[in-house]
């Protein structure tokens, strides 16, 4: 019984201490949208003489349904020509993607380069084949599904006046949110992460992560921390720990927009999600040195990477309050700790509505409405976590599963 007393103390701590460290995050990151946004609307992106050349990765494998879309967008982006190339890198499709890829590279051919290959290694591989192809000053990364909005490029190349930027990640917003309801969660989830949380961090000058698409980094940084890990589920992630640990800077940038899609189908989520945790949580095992070094970025770092383990945390609270129900213990520390548990939910959910209020345009208190179906959610990622978590101890093989596009889209962007 001491045992199981034990165990509750500290998953409940661990809950208390991480959630405490991160509402303030998210009402910085609130408060920083909105200056923002402002400041963006003044500053618009304008042509320059001085612009860097930019190479434009994007890797594809049976892609026929997207892939048109963003070669259209892609072509029709306000930045000089022949300051910018397009590398699209084929992945052993069995449809229609090599034919699309080729006719566009035969109708661009100072633009676009096409590559085939094979044999499919997955997404980093295909970035580091993309990379060694290309000239640009800045490499950017797109997904296939992905539609930037017209200067996404020229903003982008306004944060690298500053030399101590190595990379700036964008803001993806959902192309089919109102698809049906598990789109509409992701959109908003899409919209707390990236439009408030990371700005918050980015504000503090926090660990900002980059997102595996949407995202420019210098040519030179990459040279020195190296490519991305082909052996890693979460190479984005890994790479801007890489960034981080030699002590470059990454800027989230909120007027560098672009649209994509977002799951429709449980099942496909289910298995996106479990590639994800378990890619953070191995990639948390590995830098966990960064919990030595008493520095801003590098531990705001490894208490980012912590996330995952503290969702599971979660779920296992749910299973301990569920024992304790039926076996109860009477200890009033553990009450009195149970309560507080409950007030640290309600006020994350109270935070987390306040931004779906305030950073979509124009502004929706009806938003809140949301906020049971989000706890849903919430409650699902927590069980995922957790799955992610025995399939890491298990050593169960890992896989990079591709995650299927239809090309479906309830915002007209193109």
């Amino acid at each position: 019984m001491n045992l199981i007393l034990a165990i509750a103390y500290i998953l409940t701590i661990l809950v208390y201490v991480w959630t405490a460290y991160n509402i303030p995050i998210l009402i910085m990151g609130i408060r920083h949208f909105h200056q923002s946004n402002s400041k963006n609307r003044k500053n618009k992106a304008t042509p320059s003489i001085n612009l860097p050349t930019i190479s434009i990765v994007v890797p594809l494998k049976d892609e026929e349904k997207v892939a048109e879309r963003l070669l259209n967008t892609l072509t029709r982006l306000n930045y000089p020509p022949e300051k910018k190339e397009i590398i699209l890198v084929e992945d052993g499709s069995s449809d229609r993607t090599p034919e699309i890829c080729k006719d566009y590279a035969t109708r661009y051919p100072e633009t676009i380069k096409f590559f085939h290959r094979d044999i499919s290694t997955g997404k980093p591989s295909a970035i580091n084949f993309g990379f060694k192809q290309a000239k640009g000053e800045i490499i950017a990364v797109f997904d296939a599904d992905n539609v930037p909005e017209p200067d996404t490029l020229l903003n982008a190349t306004k944060y690298f006046a500053d030399p101590s930027i190595a990379a700036v990640q964008g803001i993806t917003c959902t192309i089919n949110a109102d698809e049906n309801m598990l789109t509409k969660i992701i959109s908003y989830e899409e919209i707390v992460w990236l439009k408030t949380f990371l700005q918050g961090k980015d504000a503090l000058k926090l660990f900002v992560s980059l997102a595996g698409s949407c995202q420019f980094i210098r040519r030179d940084v990459i040279e020195k921390v190296g490519l991305w890990n082909e052996n890693c589920l979460a190479e984005d992630l890994e790479m801007s720990l890489r960034i981080t640990e030699k002590g470059y800077g990454i800027k989230i940038a909120p007027e560098l927009i672009s649209w994509q899609e977002a799951t429709s189908n449980l099942s496909q989520l289910i298995r996106q999600r479990l590639r994800w945790y378990r890619g953070y949580m191995e990639v948390a095992v590995k830098y966990g040195r960064f919990l030595k070094r008493f520095e801003r970025r590098t531990f705001d770092a490894e208490v980012t990477m912590m996330g995952p383990y503290v969702l599971s945390f979660f779920f296992l609270s749910y299973i301990m309050s569920i024992y304790l129900s039926l076996f109860p213990i009477q200890d009033p520390i553990l009450n009195v700790m149970a309560e507080g548990t409950l007030v640290f939910a309600i006020a994350t959910i109270l935070t987390i509505g306040v931004a779906l209020i305030y950073v979509t345009k124009p502004v929706k208190i009806k938003n809140v409405i949301w906020l049971p179906f989000i706890y849903a959610y919430w409650n699902l990622q927590s069980i995922l976590t957790t799955t992610a978590f025995l399939q890491m101890i298990l050593r169960l093989p890992r896989r990079w599963i591709k995650t299927e596009k239809t090309g479906r889209h309830t915002k007209n962007v193109t």
